[in-house]
C-alpha cells in the first residue's frame, strides 16, 4: 500500500511539472515604431495559460543596467528600471490572465531601438523570447531656398531638412516626376536624428520637387521656377554676364602690354624656385632613407627579441614535458582548498552546499552585481596574491568548459566578455568541440587524449600559470611572463546558457 501511494505521488509530481512547462513566443520579424508614438512589444506564452502568479521581466540584453519593466508578486516593481523608461512602460494586468505579457512603450524615442528580452518565470519553469525593435523618426518637411544664379543663367536651389532616423534619402524631381541629377548630399547626425542638405542647378522653368523618404514615410515640397520673379532675375543675370564678358575682353587687352615684363620676372623667379625645390627634395630623400634604415633596424631588433622569447618558451615547454610525471607530486604539495563562491555564480548555476560542485539548473536565481550574467562562470571564495598554489578540477562528461584563474576585478556582465589575459583571465577550455587556450586570442591545442581531470598551478612571483592533464600526466598549456596585480581566484565556467548539460563540474579534494 505504501508503495502504491509513493508511486501516485511521484506520478502526480511529474504531471504537475509537465503541466507547468510553456513556451515564451514573440514576433519573428522586427517591430517598427515611430518616434513620439506608442508601440506594443508582443510577448505571450503557449499554451495560453495565466501568468498572473509568475515573474514577468522585460530587459535590454545589450545594456549593463538593463531593466525595462518588472512584474513580480502580482505588482509592478520598477525601482531598478532604466531612467529613460520611467513612466513610459505598461503591462496590461487583465491580459496576463490570458498569457499575454506584451509591453506597451509610450512616446517612443530613437534610443529605444535595439533588442529586448521577455523573460517569464514560474516556480518550476522559465523561458524567454527576443524582440527586435526598429525606430523611425519622421523629420521636418524639406525647405527649398534659392542660392542665386550662375553666369549661364542656371538657378541654384538648396533643399534641407532635419530630425530623421534612420538616415533618409533626398532626391530632386521635375514636374513629370523624373529624378534630376544633383550634387553630393551633406548628412549630419545628432541625438535627434539625421539632417540632410543638397544643392541642384536648374536651367529650365517649371515645378521642381524635393522629396525626403524612408522605408515607411515620405515628405516633399516644391518650388515653381516659372514664376515671373525668377524669369526677371535670370534675364538680369544674362545681361550682367554679357557686360562682364566685354569688360573681361577689355581687361585682357590692357593686360597684354604688361605681360612681357611680368613674364621675364616670373621666369627668373621660377628658375630659383626649381633650384630650391631640387635641394629640398634631395634633403627629404636623405631623411626618408635614414628613417627607413632606422625602422628596419628596429624591426630586426623586435624579431630577434621574439625569437629569443620563443626559444625560451620552447625550452620551458620541452622541459615541462619531460619532468611533468615527476613534478605532479611536487605540485600537489602546493594544493589549496578551493570553495566555490555561490554569490558570484551565473543565475542558472547550482553550487553545492560544500562549494565543491557546480552544475546547470533550469531555475533562474535573482541577478546580482557580483554574478556572471552571460557566461556560466563562478569564482572561488579565496584569492591568492603571492607564492604558489595548485588545485584540480574534474571535467569528465562536460561538453563545454573553461578552467583556470581570474582577477577579482574582471568584468562579469554582458555578451562580449573576452576570457583572455588582457582582461584578467588565464584559462584553457573546450568550446565547440575544440580545445583552446586564450593567450590572448584563440590558440588551438592538439591533445592526444581528452582531459578528464585538469590541474592548475600558479607561481605568482614567476608570473606563471600552467595547466595539466592529471590522468595522462601531460602538459596542456602554460602562460609565461604574465603581469599579475592583486589577488588571483580559481575560475571555472560551463560555457553559455545554451549549454544545458546538467553534469556537475567538480573541485577535486
Amino acid at each position: 500500500m505504501k508503495f502504491i501511494c509513493l508511486t501516485l505521488l511521484l506520478v502526480s509530481g511529474i504531471t504537475d511539472s509537465i503541466s507547468e512547462q510553456y513556451e515564451v513566443v514573440g514576433p519573428s520579424d522586427p517591430v517598427f515604431a515611430v518616434a513620439g508614438e506608442d508601440v506594443i512589444l508582443p510577448c505571450s506564452v503557449k499554451p495560453n495559460i495565466s501568468v498572473v502568479d509568475m515573474r514577468v521581466e522585460w530587459f535590454r540584453p545589450d545594456l549593463i543596467d538593463s531593466q525595462v519593466h518588472l512584474y513580480d508578486d502580482h505588482k509592478d516593481k520598477n525601482t531598478d528600471q532604466i531612467q529613460s523608461y520611467r513612466g513610459r512602460t505598461t503591462l496590461n494586468h487583465q491580459e496576463l490572465q490570458r498569457g499575454n505579457a506584451s509591453l506597451k512603450l509610450s512616446s517612443v524615442r530613437v534610443s529605444d531601438e535595439g533588442r529586448y528580452k521577455c523573460f517569464i518565470q514560474s516556480e518550476s519553469w522559465s523561458d524567454d523570447a527576443i524582440i527586435n525593435v526598429k525606430v523611425e523618426a519622421v523629420g521636418r518637411p524639406p525647405v527649398i531656398t534659392v542660392d542665386g544664379f550662375d553666369l549661364s543663367g542656371g538657378l541654384h536651389l538648396q533643399c534641407e531638412t532635419e530630425g530623421w532616423y534612420p538616415e533618409p534619402d533626398l532626391e530632386w524631381l521635375d514636374s513629370e516626376g523624373v529624378s534630376l541629377s544633383s550634387g553630393t548630399t551633406e548628412t549630419h547626425s545628432n541625438t535627434d536624428g539625421f539632417s540632410v542638405k543638397n544643392t541642384i542647378i536648374v536651367y529650365h522653368s517649371g515645378k521642381i520637387h524635393c522629396r525626403v523618404k524612408m522605408k515607411h514615410h515620405m515628405l516633399e515640397t516644391l518650388i515653381d521656377t516659372s514664376n515671373n520673379r525668377f524669369i526677371s532675375w535670370r534675364t538680369s543675370v544674362i545681361l550682367s554676364s554679357v557686360f562682364l564678358a566685354l569688360s573681361v575682353i577689355a581687361g585682357l587687352l590692357i593686360a597684354a602690354f604688361a605681360h612681357k615684363y611680368r613674364e621675364h620676372i616670373q621666369l627668373r623667379n621660377e628658375k630659383k624656385r626649381i633650384q630650391d625645390e631640387k635641394k629640398r627634395i634631395q634633403d627629404e630623400n636623405k631623411r626618408i632613407q635614414d628613417e627607413k634604415n632606422s625602422i628596419q633596424n628596429e624591426k630586426n631588433r623586435i624579431q630577434n627579441e621574439k625569437n629569443r622569447i620563443q626559444d625560451e618558451r620552447d625550452q620551458l615547454l620541452q622541459s615541462q614535458k619531460i619532468i611533468i610525471p615527476k613534478a605532479l607530486p611536487h605540485l600537489r604539495t602546493h594544493r589549496v582548498n578551493v570553495i566555490l563562491d555561490a554569490d558570484s555564480a551565473h543565475p542558472r548555476l547550482i553550487v553545492s552546499d560544500d562549494g565543491k560542485q557546480v552544475k546547470y539548473g533550469n531555475r533562474r536565481k535573482e541577478d546580482g552585481k557580483d554574478r556572471f550574467s552571460e557566461n556560466l562562470g563562478v569564482l572561488g571564495k579565496d584569492g591568492f596574491s603571492s607564492g604558489s598554489f595548485y588545485f584540480e578540477v574534474q571535467v569528465k562528461d562536460q561538453t563545454e568548459w573553461d578552467v583556470g584563474v581570474a582577477k577579482e576585478s574582471v568584468n562579469r556582465k554582458g555578451w562580449m566578455i573576452s576570457l583572455s589575459p588582457l582582461y584578467g583571465y588565464w584559462i584553457v577550455g573546450l568550446r565547440y568541440g575544440k580545445y583552446v587556450a586564450r593567450d590572448p586570442s584563440y590558440v588551438p591545442l592538439s591533445l592526444t587524449v581528452n582531459p578528464q581531470r585538469v590541474g592548475v598551478f600558479v607561481d605568482y612571483e614567476k608570473r606563471l600559470v600552467s595547466l595539466y592533464d592529471v590522468e595522462s600526466m601531460s602538459h596542456i598549456y602554460s602562460f609565461t611572463g604574465q603581469s599579475f596585480t592583486g589577488k588571483l581566484y580559481p575560475f571555472v565556467c560551463l560555457g553559455f546558457e545554451s549549454n544545458k548539460n546538467s553534469t556537475p563540474l567538480i573541485i577535486c579534494d
